[in-house]
């Protein structure tokens, strides 16, 4: 008799290697958790902005943290991983986001106490939240993923296509996130999809994941002092 026909299926997911199985999952669920949390706590439940922020940036420390934890990942060594080149490069991606910010009209903003608490909150706070989800999760799950395979392997080459897969896995993570709010479900996600490639830059290039944080959280603060009333960077808008 033939063992064929009682040797179990071996699926797609059994079949990739350890690392990229134990990373998957976790890609999926910040996929699914991006969209769903300015869903229902922005777009359905409306949320006020402030609260919302906050809710927002516990949910995301808790998901990184839990993920670092579970996948066993040196987080210690990867913030001190080229970590003077990636504020750098963070300070030059934002300088260029705070250009392309400062090209939208400019509105009216508050002054005073109520200025620089925005700033530290919406500005700094959820800048660096969001860039920590968008971006720095994205990026080193996915080089997570490939770590040992034969495309590792390859040398340089192999790491840049590694680098274009985690890039694409963070433009994805951007534009789910985003259409989570009502008004980014139209071609305006075009926006945050090409502003990702910017502030990615600085974690890509060094897989430190403060790079990314840093570039947007300037982009968010050059958006608070210049276009407080953005129907554009900041959201949700309602």
């Amino acid at each position: 008799m033939s063992t064929h026909a009682i040797e179990p299926r071996v699926g797609f997911f059994t079949r990739l290697p350890v690392a990229a199985r134990q990373q998957l999952p976790w890609v999926t669920a910040g996929l699914a958790g991006g969209f769903l949390v300015p869903f229902v706590l922005a777009d359905r439940l409306g949320t006020p902005k402030d609260l919302y922020y906050g809710i927002y940036g516990l949910l995301v420390i808790g998901f990184v943290a839990g993920w670092v934890r579970a996948t066993e990942l040196p987080w210690r060594t990867a913030v001190r991983r080229h970590w003077r080149l990636a504020v750098v490069l963070a300070a030059v991606c934002g300088a260029i986001l705070a250009f392309i910010v400062l090209r939208a009209d400019a509105t009216s903003r508050p002054a005073g106490i109520d200025l620089a608490g925005a700033v530290v909150w919406r500005g700094i706070f959820y800048g660096a939240i969001d860039g920590l989800l968008l971006s720095s999760f994205p990026i080193l799950a996915t080089f997570a993923a490939f770590r040992g395979s034969k495309l590792e392997r390859r040398g340089r080459s192999g790491k840049v296509a590694i680098g274009a897969v985690a890039l694409v896995a963070s433009i994805l993570m951007a534009a789910v996130y985003h259409v989570g709010y009502s008004d980014f479900r139209s071609s305006k996600v075009r926006s945050p999809a090409a502003g990702d490639v910017v502030w990615s830059l600085p974690t890509l290039l060094t897989l430190n994941p403060i790079g990314a944080p840093i570039a947007h959280a300037v982009m968010h603060t050059t958006a608070l002092l210049h276009s407080y009333h953005t129907d554009l960077f900041l959201p949700p808008h309602r």
